[in-house]
């Protein structure tokens, strides 16, 4: 194989988030050690998995990573910051940028695109740079739960109620803009009117239009597909565009993401089946609305929210009090959402982990009231 032979690049590339991932790590090792205590024939494993969920989070991966890969969004995010001059100006336009970018490209792919933004702004009239990443980690997580796409529960949520695109979202609006208009007045009172003048630069060759329009025609074909309820079928046909027409997004899509969930059905249902535990679990059948949502918000606390939600659809089909309760714990402590780490470890400013949580509690307590009174 010659030098120049760009395979082993793109092979190297693709296998790199496997090599240093430690939550992936750590889920494979939680996997043999629970097959050991719990042991179970390894041709069991992959009926744990819901492969709805897998396949659709696959496709959604493929195609707003290409989306971000276009580079578009950034360039019209630049332009606009540019032209911002006031501090709780720049602050709303973040935050409000960040949560409806959560609702269609999920609150991970959001921040890959405004968190950079933020961070270009660097020493730019003093900004508080660090309040404004722990703002939009907040913004992502209240706007990813409107729709079934926002986030991973709820695309295994959607998948598990049968409702349609629409009706999802219809369920989860109450939640969702109670949140955002809290989010709102909290970014009001926490960011300055001092005037600043932002200049980054920006390059027309640095995005690619056709690679957008191709990854947005291809995601609206995708949801299409999904919402008829043929996942397996639209990740294919998106998989072929994509080695068409856009082959190189292929490297770039963290499928390391993909194996972590399919290791977070089977180390839930290893663990649920554990005999010192299982009672405990099996008795979720029976819990009612108020503990139904109270587990679902602390178990986000204790495990973050994707696994409470695969935990908690094995034993419960009340659908809208575990997305309401899973979605309101990604508050909280800073493991409550994967979005909350993706966040803080984008940033480059110490302490920050500490000074989430001053604000990332209030807003659990807030949106776990609001949840139960808007569940009641």
């Amino acid at each position: 194989m010659s030098k120049s032979d760009p395979a082993p690049s793109f092979l190297r590339q693709i296998a790199a988030p496997f090599l240093r991932d430690r939550m992936m790590h750590v889920l494979l090792i939680a996997a043999v050690v629970l097959s050991l205590l719990s042991p179970h024939p390894l041709s069991d494993y992959p009926g744990w998995v819901d492969w709805h969920t897998i396949t659709t989070l696959a496709g959604m991966l493929l195609l707003t990573t290409g989306i971000e890969a276009s580079g578009y969004l950034e360039h019209l995010g630049r332009l606009i910051i540019n032209r911002l001059q006031k501090e709780r100006v720049l602050a709303l336009f973040l935050v409000s940028a960040s949560a409806l970018l959560s609702t269609v490209i999920t609150n991970d792919i959001a921040l890959f695109v405004v968190v950079p933004l933020t961070v270009g702004l660097t020493g730019i009239s003093n900004l508080p740079i660090g309040r404004l990443v722990i703002f939009e980690a907040l913004a992502v997580n209240a706007g990813s739960l409107l729709t079934p796409i926002g986030n991973p529960q709820n695309i295994l949520l959607w998948q598990r109620s049968h409702l349609s695109f629409a009706d999802f979202t219809w369920q989860m609006a109450p939640l969702a803009l109670a949140i955002f208009v809290l989010l709102l007045v909290a970014t009001w009172c926490c960011f300055s009117s001092k005037a600043i003048h932002a200049e980054l630069h920006d390059d027309a060759a640095s995005y690619r239009v056709g690679l957008l329009r191709t990854c947005a025609v291809l995601y609206l074909a995708f949801l299409i597909a999904v919402e008829l309820g043929y996942p397996g079928w639209g990740l294919v046909g998106v998989a072929i565009a994509v080695l068409l027409f856009c082959r190189e997004t292929i490297a770039k899509v963290d499928w390391c993401l993909i194996l972590i969930f399919i290791l977070m059905f089977i180390d839930i249902r290893l663990l649920s089946q554990l005999e010192l535990l299982q009672s405990q679990v099996e008795a979720i059948a029976h819990y009612s609305r108020f503990q139904l949502f109270l587990s679902a918000l602390l178990g986000s606390q204790i495990i973050s929210n994707v696994p409470a939600a695969i935990l908690l659809v094995q034993y419960s089909s009340a659908y809208k009090v575990i997305a309401y309760g899973v979605n309101a714990g990604g508050f909280g402590v800073a493991i409550g959402s994967l979005a909350n780490i993706i966040a803080l470890r984008m940033t480059p400013e110490g302490k920050l982990w500490l000074r989430f949580h001053l604000y990332s509690f209030p807003f659990l307590l807030l949106s776990a009231l609001i949840g139960w009174l808007l569940l009641a």
